[in-house]
């Protein structure tokens, strides 16, 4: 594998052979002063040129680089949409381990970037870069949750627990259910625990990508709860993680609701939870739903 030294020597030896390269930025894990590193770390390299079309040749790109394993060029992708904005990407990832995350982007395009306080300035041959300051995670701290963004997030969940979830474990179409799990009620539930951290820490910190830290942010009590809502695909089971999930929303949205000044939903819930409790015990021959 080669080491992190012979990979940043690669990317900014790519830069400086190339005319059409006027700068090299760096953001994510790498850049980041409060991630801990380990030999997964991506390099997230963004190459800024004069003209993005060159650099579609995958040839070009490949030869330099090293031995790809596997690689995906989102935006000659159908699906998901690529971005469309001009960008060119590759994501590689190399017989030895590593794996760049590249980025072609015209130069005209710099202030859309340094908006990331995760970014750092690799190479500038023109000086053309404004002043970034050193990397931190000030982009992705918890911020507080406005009325709205909280009444949001609780009818999101509420809904979800009393439409979408009950129909779909009644008819057990369990692809659809365990993908609903994920959107109308584990997501909402992480946004809560997230400003529940924020009141707790003084908005100092940030969960990650996908909620990754909260295991090192949540008490340990109410780590165990959330761990709880992962389940498999017996129905026992779901119907279990359910129950975990609405005592978990519920603890936590009260304490952010109390922290903040808001309206708790308390009745909603409650009808959306008994209602929830009433599918269970409905037959599956069942001919009304009362």
């Amino acid at each position: 594998m080669r080491t992190e030294k012979e990979m940043m020597d690669l990317i900014i030896s790519f830069a400086k052979q190339d005319d059409r390269i006027r700068g090299v930025l760096m953001s994510g894990s790498r850049v980041n002063p409060n991630i801990e590193k380990d030999i997964f770390q991506d390099f997230d390299i963004v190459y800024l040129v004069t003209d993005v079309e060159p650099f579609k040749d995958e040839d070009y790109i490949v030869s330099y680089f090293g031995q790809i394993m596997i690689m995906q060029k989102p935006e000659d992708k159908i699906l998901p949409v690529p971005i469309g904005d001009g960008r060119y990407t590759y994501l590689m990832q190399f017989m030895d381990g590593n794996r760049i995350d590249m980025q072609i982007l015209y130069i005209n395009k710099i202030h859309d970037l340094i908006e990331d306080s995760l970014t750092k300035v690799i190479l500038d041959k023109d000086n053309f870069i404004p002043h970034i300051p050193e990397p931190s995670e000030e982009s992705y701290i918890i911020e507080k949750p406005s009325p709205k963004l909280y009444d949001d997030c609780c009818n999101s969940f509420i809904w979800g627990l009393g439409s979408h979830i009950p129909k779909t474990i009644w008819r057990k179409e369990l692809p659809l259910l365990k993908e609903l799990i994920e959107v109308v009620l584990r997501k909402p539930l992480i946004k809560m625990l997230e400003w529940s951290i924020g009141i707790k820490t003084d908005y100092k910190y940030s969960i990650g990508k996908g909620g990754k830290k909260l295991e090192k942010l949540l008490e340990p009590n109410i780590w165990e709860q959330f761990k709880e809502t992962y389940t498999d695909y017996d129905y026992d089971n779901i119907w279990r993680s359910l129950f975990i999930f609405h005592d978990l929303f519920e603890e936590t949205a009260k304490y952010v609701g109390e922290n903040c000044e808001f309206e708790f939903p308390e009745e909603e819930l409650e009808r959306a939870f008994n209602f929830l409790k009433h599918i269970k015990e409905l037959p599956k021959d069942a001919e009304s739903i009362f």
